[in-house]
């Protein structure tokens, strides 16, 4: 158990799966886990534990922005020795060449924020993903012929700005989307020496409008969903692999 995670340290799997959305992760648990059980409640944090084809896996929410994020996957990396978590959530895109449904593997998250100067003292604006994951997620995507721009990202502290445009650090550092909580993930893996991965799926056209509904955003993400599930099926082969040599 942890502060804000309830569930005894035998009901988390080493690979954990986190949506922002308590119910997007219900909603992919029950449809594509198998042997399924819900082992967290606690603040509506609806954590669940099954199988896909034989392999253990726990999907969870993170809730919105850095902080949030930064404790559920501090408390699972530190308290729960999970090896490796993959970010599963929403994005908008700040240009009409990226669409609705595209997705997105972050290479690099920018951010104004001080999370990980607080946390760690790392004094940089960005983040990067951490160890293999990204590079099986790239494989296992071209494997399934699912299209996915493997890019840098902007991590924003804010959902709503006074200001109109796109913001400098993400025009400077070439970020297709905005998102809230990859920025965090990525740091607190650099600090304790674990695995880290984002997987988005552009939800908004930022300079169009053009939106998915919230009932899309909570149910309609099988892509992003299957290509993070086959990817944690060759992450696991990869940690068994390099426990044993």
């Amino acid at each position: 158990m942890s502060i804000h995670i309830s569930a005894l340290p035998s009901e988390i799997a080493k690979i954990v799966l986190l949506a922002g959305d308590p119910l997007r992760a219900k909603n992919i648990a029950d449809n594509m886990l198998q042997d399924v059980k819900q082992v967290n409640s606690t603040r509506n944090a609806f954590y669940f534990t099954g199988t896909y084809k034989k392999v253990l896996i726990t999907i969870g929410a993170s809730g919105m922005g850095c902080p949030s994020i930064g404790i559920y996957s501090y408390e699972l990396f530190n308290d729960y020795d999970v090896a490796c978590i993959i970010r599963i959530g929403t994005a908008g895109a700040y240009c009409e060449t990226t669409a609705l449904y595209d997705v997105i593997n972050a290479n690099k998250a920018f951010s104004e924020s001080t999370y990980a100067k607080e946390a760690f003292n790392i004094n940089t604006n960005y983040q990067c993903h951490q160890g293999i994951a990204y590079e099986l997620i790239n494989t296992t995507a071209k494997k399934l012929q699912i299209p996915v721009k493997a890019s840098n990202i902007h991590s924003s502290d804010v959902f709503y700005r006074s200001e109109k445009g796109i913001p400098t650090i993400a025009v400077e550092n070439n970020c297709v989307c905005v998102e809230m909580e990859a920025f965090a993930l990525f740091a607190n893996a650099q600090y304790l020496n674990k695995m880290a991965a984002t997987i988005l799926t552009i939800s908004d056209i930022i300079p169009t409008q053009e939106a998915m509904s919230a009932d899309q955003r909570q149910n309609s993400l099988d892509k992003m969903s299957e290509l993070a599930l086959e990817s944690a099926l060759a992450i696991n082969s990869w940690l068994k692999k390099n426990e044993t040599t």
